[in-house]
């Protein structure tokens, strides 16, 4: 079976990250997204704390559809070094997983 991950991204609205997460779906680069927000974000960036509203993205896919998927964060996120992390699932129900699989297949 393929390795499987949940990828995560954050936007600073609702349409940059609905527009993210809907287009990885149309590519089949994610078998699915959720977007959830607005978060509270407390980071440290260009020498000071900040904080901000965030909306989260999170995508399904399979590892070998992630380098085209975090090229396709980056290219279409507002932000210059947008996150983009990948946690690998240990477990998941099969059907589930399969369905993950056959979902990102690229086309032929």
């Amino acid at each position: 079976m393929a390795d499987h991950l949940l990828v995560m991204t954050t936007t600073p609205d609702r349409k940059s990250a609905a527009r993210i997460a809907s287009s990885a779906v149309a590519r089949r680069l994610a078998a699915t997204t959720q977007v959830c927000g607005p978060v509270a974000s407390y980071f440290w960036h260009l020498g000071e704390a900040g904080e901000s509203e965030e909306w989260v993205v999170t995508f399904k896919t399979t590892d070998a559809r992630y380098d085209e998927l975090e090229a396709h964060i980056r290219a279409e996120h507002p932000w210059d070094k947008p996150e983009v992390t990948g946690i690998e699932l240990a477990r998941g129900s099969a059907d589930y997983l399969r369905w993950m699989e056959t979902a990102t297949a690229p086309e032929r």
